[in-house]
């Protein structure tokens, strides 16, 4: 273990793809994500965990049946377990997310943006 600060400009300036979250440490069974995000993602659901969204830069709406959030930086919102949602920035977005170990980033609807999971930087 490093006795260092994670500081997130860095930890976000060793990539640049976009939906492909990257984690930066771990809580007991939780990770911690860095996230770029741009354009639209896909519906899905996560059955078995809530989805946290915490904005660090940027802005970005959460679709949701019935409706949506908007989410500026230093806001967050909490996606219930077993809740469709959609992502969606109009421009670049940095986000951190914060999940159970092994959750995929589509949940239940796979696909095209399915990111490999547990990747570190």
């Amino acid at each position: 273990m490093e006795n260092t600060a994670i500081n997130f400009r860095q930890k976000l300036g060793k990539f640049s793809e976009r939906w492909s979250p990257k984690v930066i440490a771990q809580m007991n069974d939780y990770q911690f994500k860095l996230v770029k995000i741009q354009g639209e993602f896909v519906w899905h659901s996560h059955a078995e965990t809530d989805d946290v969204f915490i904005v660090l830069e940027g802005a970005m709406s959460i679709e949701l049946p019935g409706g949506r959030v908007d989410l500026k930086a230093g806001e967050m919102f909490v996606v219930p377990k077993g809740v469709e949602h959609k992502p969606v920035a109009e421009n670049e977005c940095k986000i951190l997310l914060v999940e159970p170990v092994g959750t995929i980033n589509t949940g239940d609807a796979g696909g095209a943006l399915t990111a490999e999971d547990d990747v570190w930087i």
